[in-house]
């Protein structure tokens, strides 16, 4: 009896490859999955269509409406709580938007309405604070951030409890 090594599943032609069932290192919220080229698909350097000359930047930022400052118009306005701690690789910011979090090149997002629990722990020896962020289907985000001293441990804890008492709302 012959054997097959791998996964003997192939994406529905036309439809979006996405979902860890194809990509074993997908996680929501993280990046965009990569969509597969079609076969038949030419390179842009072999594309017979030249682009159009670009326009003067003055000419194009008169001709573009004016975009509004703000993402959204029913957004909380800025003047509130915002925590912020960072290191040479990681970030983690909670504002009135939501919650970001950043490691070297990778960034993900969360609304407020998107989050379960944030839980943080300090560690017994060692300099790494770790925030998790936990959504409601079950799956956590953990970031660690290294502080410069450990007494940063307690006034980033009662920062971000500010940040949480004014913007997450228990259901």
């Amino acid at each position: 009896m012959e054997q097959r090594i791998g996964s003997s599943s192939k994406p529905v032609e036309g439809e979006p490859v996405t979902g860890a069932g194809f990509d074993p290192a997908f996680i929501p919220g993280l990046t965009a999955p990569l969509r597969a080229e079609p076969e038949d698909a030419k390179p842009a350097a072999e594309s017979e269509e030249q682009p159009e000359p670009a326009e003067e930047p003055e000419a194009a930022a008169a001709a573009a409406p004016a975009e509004p400052e703000a993402e959204d118009e029913d957004e909380a306005p800025e003047g509130g709580p915002v925590f912020e701690a960072a290191d040479r690789r990681a970030k983690f910011v909670a504002d009135h938007r939501g919650v970001r979090l950043s490691l070297d090149e990778e960034n993900c997002e969360f609304r407020w309405d998107e989050i379960a629990a944030v839980e943080t722990e300090s560690p017994r020896f060692g300099k790494r604070f770790t925030i998790t962020v936990h959504t409601p289907d079950r799956r956590w985000y953990p970031i660690e951030i290294e502080a410069a001293a450990r007494a940063r441990f307690k006034e980033w804890e009662e920062q971000l409890d500010a940040v949480l008492d004014s913007y997450f709302e228990e259901a």
